[in-house]
């Protein structure tokens, strides 16, 4: 008898059947001795649509709302319709004992196995593969200890509740929204609130209010040193004449060191990455997008088995990975990082609970290397940067703190207070890993201050003389918050529970693809149009704590700690709650995206909307299907910039290559910048040539004088 494995996507299936000697290829699977291993691409089956249900969903009516299943339904997608069949062909062979669940290792993955397993009717014994790594030794470590199916039974009730959740909620409610005001409208149980807390963002910019405020700063000699207020210990003076009269009062004036503070401080080495800290950091370090390092991480994860499973929460290791860290710094110690890793691996390693703690561990641990030897040549750019950040993340985790000597000076002068402080490094520490100098905590994001700590002090005493040699008045002015970055808004979802490590990328380009935000440059803006669903959606379902709540939930139904009923119980009530919601609201919605152009077919105003290659009108009208491309599509041409592709444009002087992001403007003509016009001109010539030498049937002769005429042209 034979093993049936099920794999969530046919690079890992091939990975798998290679390691288990799986030798004959066929078109849905792999065949050896002992295992038939296939694959999913992803979710084959989903939750029926409304129109399984009934017909008459096909079209979106308000009056029809909610739509609530006393039971929710499978079906196989209709585009991988072909995989499920042949994996359900595969099941009804007589010589499977038993099913391997190999899937990813999380809450999705789980979901993607088992649904598949009930439209074949899997009634057989099943088993799981639950592993951390690609590796070879990971798969076979993981086969020879494979756990019962039934021990991830309330991980897939989870998994059933999020995919139900979303369905009950995200469905009616966008269909609630975009029926009763007429305009394509999505709302989600996470992304809405996500799309509020930037709404709410927008607004605290627009309310604020920018104060000039200045700062009293003297040279005593070789450092520098800042007036604080003695009662509020506030450096900002926000009277003008107050601060004018404290620089005259201290300029040129004599006073004395009153107190000399050294303290011995140490910052401890980061923790290990999981997925949402090595999101922020490769935004705030490459400006790379959530989902672009989702993607980068993915091929390290799977094609070349550097890094252990991505999609965790966890920034802590398991004791039972101990004996495996040595192995893994000596694989990893290649080409550059040789040097760094050879002081590790000399020596033995210093283990902590910042590195090790398994009650800090659910699902999966830390994402660090697996120790897999490559050349780094054959990785990509990015690759290469995402990797560079994983193991010098690793190689921190054994170094020690970064420790420094910082020194706090009170000065007294003409009766008033001054402040100067001032670092010097002892010991670099696991900074050493980075080449690092400044002081900051990478596990802190609240490292600004107005006062400067880079200095360096002179040997100092109480009483010790200073004079105020040169007084400054420093001018600043109180600054609004700051516009999200991916950084930012993926701390302030994990923040606030909003999804999980492995939704949060796609939350975020959801948003983005339903013209709700839109990036400008490295920051996320929200449209008109996000502006006004925001104002329609309701103010519960806007509240990052009540979806913070169901993913709690989520998470206490995972551990066996709550109920898969009485939780899609309250969501059918919350749902239909949300839908009465809509139909009594009085608000009404004016599309942000209008022009001032007609439809030709109806005549109703055209809005602008973004697609894949570019912007399109179309009509505004539902029943109107009136569309056609606008000014502005993408080009294959690249901004000299940016290098993101260009837009092309029609203006009084003829066509123009236009970068969006950054705005830069090139000539369609011989003379563009960076020769991107030429490129144009030249590939027009070439059709042209082969158009009249070709469909013409005046063979060479005239494609000879073009080309001649062309070539004169360009010398002259």
């Amino acid at each position: 008898m034979k093993i049936l494995v099920l794999t969530e996507k046919p690079s890992v299936a091939k990975e798998i059947a290679r390691v288990l000697g799986c030798n004959q290829k066929q078109k849905h699977h792999f065949e050896g001795a002992k295992y038939v291993v296939t694959w999913a691409l992803g979710h084959l089956v989903t939750l029926a649509e409304p129109d399984d249900y009934d017909p008459k969903f096909k079209t979106w009516n308000l009056e029809d709302l909610p739509i609530i299943p006393g039971k929710m339904k499978l079906k196989v997608m209709k585009e991988t319709s072909q995989q499920f069949r042949a994996i359900e062909h595969l099941s009804r062979r007589g010589d499977l004992s038993e099913l391997v669940i190999a899937t990813d290792a999380g809450r999705e993955g789980e979901l993607v196995a088992r649904w598949i397993m009930e439209l074949i009717r899997w009634k057989k014994p099943f088993k799981r593969l639950w592993i951390s790594s690609q590796t070879d030794q990971a798969i076979r470590e993981g086969f020879a200890q494979l756990k019962p199916g039934t021990d991830y039974n309330r991980l897939y009730q989870a998994a059933v509740c999020r995919s139900e959740a979303d369905w009950l909620i995200g469905l009616n409610v966008t269909r609630a929204l975009t029926s009763k005001f007429g305009a394509s409208l999505s709302a989600g149980r996470v992304q809405t609130p996500t799309l509020a807390m930037m709404i709410n963002r927008e607004a605290e910019i627009r309310d604020f209010r920018s104060v000039d405020y200045w700062l009293i700063e003297a040279e005593l000699g070789s450092f520098r040193a800042q007036w604080r207020d003695p009662k509020t210990g506030d450096s900002r003076i926000f009277d003008r004449e107050r601060a004018d009269s404290l620089k005259a009062k201290l300029q040129g004036q004599s006073g004395r060191i009153v107190q000399v503070n050294k303290t011995e401080k140490q910052i401890p080495h980061p923790l290990a990455y999981d997925l949402t800290e090595l999101q922020r950091d490769a935004n705030r370090k490459f400006g790379f997008s959530a989902k672009q390092t989702s993607n980068v991480l993915q091929r390290l994860y799977e094609q070349y088995k550097l890094v252990t499973y991505p999609r965790t929460d966890s920034r802590y290791l398991t004791s039972d990975m101990v004996p495996t860290l040595l192995g893994r710094l000596k694989g990893a110690a290649i080409g550059p990082y040789a040097a760094l890793a050879a002081p590790f691996i000399r020596k033995p390693l210093t283990i902590t609970k910042r590195i090790v703690d398994d009650t800090k561990v659910s699902d999966h641990h830390a994402i660090i290397p697996t120790g897999e030897a490559i050349s780094l040549a054959t990785l990509s750019a990015d690759e290469r940067r995402l990797y560079d950040l994983i193991l010098r993340r690793f190689l921190a985790l054994f170094s020690g703190p970064c420790r420094y000597d910082e020194t706090k000076l009170t000065i007294e002068i003409a009766g008033e207070k001054l402040y100067a402080s001032g670092k010097v490094v002892k010991q670099a520490g696991w900074k050493d890993v980075y080449g690092a100098t400044d002081f900051t905590d990478p596990d802190r994001e609240d490292n600004e201050s107005e006062e400067d700590t880079g200095q360096l002090l002179p040997q100092a005493s109480e009483k010790d003389a200073v004079t105020a040699r040169n007084v400054r008045q420093v001018s600043r002015q109180t600054k609004p918050p700051s516009r999200h970055n991916e950084a930012s808004l993926l701390s302030q979802m994990e923040k606030f529970g909003l999804g999980t490590p492995a939704t949060r990328a796609d939350i975020i380009e959801k948003l983005v693809s339903s013209d709700t935000i839109e990036r400008q440059g490295s920051l996320l803006i929200p449209t008109g149009k996000g502006t006004q669903l925001i104002e329609l959606a309701s103010e519960e379902l806007r509240s990052p704590e009540l979806t913070a709540r169901w993913e709690q939930e989520l998470e206490r139904i995972s551990k066996g700690k709550g109920s898969m009923e009485a939780f899609l119980s309250g969501i059918r009530k919350k749902a239909a709650e949300l839908v009465d919601e809509v139909k009594r609201s009085s608000a009404a919605y004016k599309p942000h995206n209008l022009t001032g152009s007609k439809c030709p077919d109806c005549g109703e105003f055209l809005q602008e909307v973004k697609g894949k290659r570019g912007r399109y009108l179309v009509c505004s009208s539902r029943e109107c299907s009136y569309k056609r491309e606008a000014d502005g599509q993408l080009t294959n041409h690249r901004c000299p910039q940016c290098h993101k592709k260009m837009e092309i444009h029609t203006g009084k002087a003829g066509k123009y290559f236009q970068c969006r992001p950054c705005n830069v403007v090139e000539k369609i003509d011989g003379d563009s910048k960076g020769g991107g016009g030429r490129k144009a001109t030249a590939k027009i010539n070439r059709q042209l040539i082969e158009q009249f030498s070709d469909s013409a049937g005046v063979g060479n002769s005239l494609a000879d004088k073009l080309l001649a005429a062309l070539q004169q042209k360009k010398e002259d």
